[in-house]
């Protein structure tokens, strides 16, 4: 009897399915907390508008350095702002370029993992530029990337997914060096199958997995990389509220006002924690050897 190649695929490995997320989330507590957390702070940044808060870059010189009370609950900057609205809708920029960061670069690296991983011409050019890209610590090339531009959040993307991509390059590239020695692989060659339905039908679908649990990393790592970028005045432009942002603005005020890095700094440990449990939930239940030894 001859097995489709189709079948080979299904028996030998499996792609996770939108009716097993209940399952995930039941089993995986850990993926379920990241997931409600992450989940209340986007709410958070999409109805920043509607949780109180006021102007972010209305000036008040008058109010300035007001320490947290129910009135200004966390506090004012040396401007006279409000510390609060700048922090809730600073999260907008880091959601953003957190996700965005992590779409691109899974994006391009898939692109590049699946050449690299099929076709051998490819693989020794494109992955020396890759491990040239990996020896420079992603926050310093991050750092030459914006000293090249001007500062900007879509610039702030660019540069953060140069510095990812390379990683999700490698990790498909290992996924299909592993899938394309496989019977159903093999046997869609030999029935004829076509280079790029090869790759769509039969090795795209296997990688989904792993870049998935990767994304959610990237996302944190980048997430944390434009705090540092904002931090030290290659980020975002001061006109944007960033967590970044309002930390190096009350870096020079940490005696008096504490609070001007407390409280941003904390959202962003939020953040970073939030997704960080999912991917390790999302990790624990889609890779069937962890899955086995548990």
């Amino acid at each position: 009897m001859t097995i489709a190649p189709a079948e080979l695929g299904a028996r030998s490995f499996s792609v996770p399915q939108r009716g097993k997320l209940h399952d995930i989330f039941r089993r995986h507590p850990t993926a379920m907390a990241g997931a409600i957390l992450l989940t209340l702070l986007i709410l958070m940044a999409v109805f920043a508008p509607w949780l109180g808060t006021v102007d972010p870059q209305a000036l008040a010189p008058i109010r300035r350095l007001r320490h947290p009370s129910s009135t200004y609950w966390f506090g004012t900057d040396m401007l006279g702002r409000d510390v609060y609205s700048r922090v809730v809708y600073g999260s907008r920029v880091s959601l953003m370029i957190g996700i965005s960061v992590a779409l691109f670069s899974a994006a391009v690296g898939i692109t590049l993992g699946l050449l690299t991983g099929f076709v051998r011409l490819v693989d020794a050019i494109l992955m020396r530029v890759m491990d040239g890209l990996m020896s420079i610590p992603s926050v310093l090339l991050a750092i030459a990337l914006m000293a090249l531009t001007r500062a900007s959040m879509g610039n702030v993307i660019f540069a953060i997914t140069v510095a990812e991509v390379p990683r999700v390059t490698r990790l498909v590239r290992g996924v299909v060096l592993t899938l394309r020695e496989q019977p159903f692989v093999e046997a869609a060659i030999a029935s004829g199958t076509g280079f790029f339905a090869i790759l769509w039908r039969h090795i795209l679908p296997n990688t989904l997995a792993p870049v998935l649990v990767q994304g959610t990393f990237i996302a944190a790592s980048a997430m944390i990389t434009e705090a540092a970028l904002s931090f030290i005045g290659a980020g975002t432009p001061p006109n944007i509220p960033s967590w970044g942002n309002i930390m190096a603005e009350g870096r020079s005020l940490i005696q008096i006002a504490g609070y001007l890095i407390i409280f941003p700094g904390i959202c962003l440990s939020l953040t970073v924690l939030a997704v960080n449990l999912l991917g390790d939930g999302m990790r624990d239940a889609l890779d069937p050897r962890l899955a086995r030894r548990m």
